[in-house]
């Protein structure tokens, strides 16, 4: 049974008892991204403004997220369409479709609230009576972007518990996540600042600082075309540039700034070397190997 506030319940109650009362609902879709950048928008006609949010009306336009109730803990996944225009962009100025192609929609969040009103009046949308969330979950696959649609594959956070593997790994590579909690570091310990001084394109940037700390790092953008934009550095050429591991969605411009991060490999030397953090080391380099040559 989903959950509702008390105005709902009287609101539904009042169109029950007259059998000819219209319901006015308006579905609501959040998007919060990996960076805590927050994108919202609904199918009215409309914007609504819900949560401290404006919905708005005539911009992206999502299809699907259907409501589903079942026993257990099958993980719900379903399949919806994404429409947008060129001139839907997100802050930073990059286009819906093309972020969702660079992979800044990796691991969002996504949740569909139906919203109940009084009235398609301005009071009315501005202050509706409540909302019930119909589906949450975070997005998996892309299967098809193209120059105004795109579908994709999104599953309910039940997908957290869908993982076939033991709780503790044994590897001799560390098995934290950088700056994770329980890595430890600070990523803004590790954060240096830059600008491109050379000739740069969609997978190279060109750094006169880079070093090879950089090596499996990201870089952040914060400015120009490609302004809040993260890729991971691929490859490094000391006192050159770095490689990105996919191409940038905007051409990059000698001057724009961004901050790159140090990365890790791993491994207990480069926890030791690079962050002095091997008290804090998850992995077991003196792991014997599964087999053995005998002579």
């Amino acid at each position: 049974m989903k959950s509702a506030t008390p105005a709902i319940f009287s609101y539904l109650n009042g169109l029950r008892a007259d059998h000819d009362a219209l319901g006015i609902f308006a579905d609501c879709f959040t998007f919060t991204l990996q960076s805590g950048m927050v994108l919202t928008y609904t199918n009215a006609d409309l914007p609504v403004t819900w949560n401290g949010y404006v919905y708005l009306a005539n911009s992206v336009r999502v299809e699907g997220l259907r409501y589903k109730s079942s026993v257990g803990l099958e993980v719900d996944q379903q399949h919806i369409t994404i429409a947008a225009l060129q001139t839907d962009t997100l802050s930073s100025g990059v286009p819906f479709l093309q972020a969702l192609s660079s992979g800044t929609f990796d691991g969002c969040l996504i949740k569909r609230e139906r919203v109940f009103l009084n009235s398609w009046s301005a009071a009315d949308l501005a202050s509706p009576i409540g909302s019930v969330v119909m589906f949450a979950g975070r997005i998996g696959a892309v299967e098809k972007i193209g120059r105004t649609e795109a579908q994709i594959t999104v599953n309910s956070d039940l997908v957290l518990l869908d993982m076939p593997m033991p709780r503790n790994v044994y590897s001799p590579f560390c098995q934290h996540v950088l700056y994770d909690s329980g890595c430890a570091l600070s990523k803004a310990a590790y954060a240096y600042p830059g600008a491109i001084s050379g000739t740069s394109n969609l997978s190279y940037i060109a750094w006169t600082d880079v070093t090879n700390n950089f090596l499996q790092g990201t870089i952040t953008f914060a400015s120009g075309s490609n302004n809040g934009i993260s890729a991971n550095i691929k490859s490094v050429n000391p006192g050159m540039g770095l490689g990105l591991s996919s191409p940038l969605p905007a051409w990059p411009n000698i001057g724009d700034t961004f901050t790159a991060y140090c990365g890790c490999d791993h491994t207990a030397t480069t926890c030791q070397n690079r962050f002095n953090n091997l008290a804090n080391f998850r992995g077991f380099p003196y792991v014997p190997q599964p087999t053995y040559t005998l002579f």
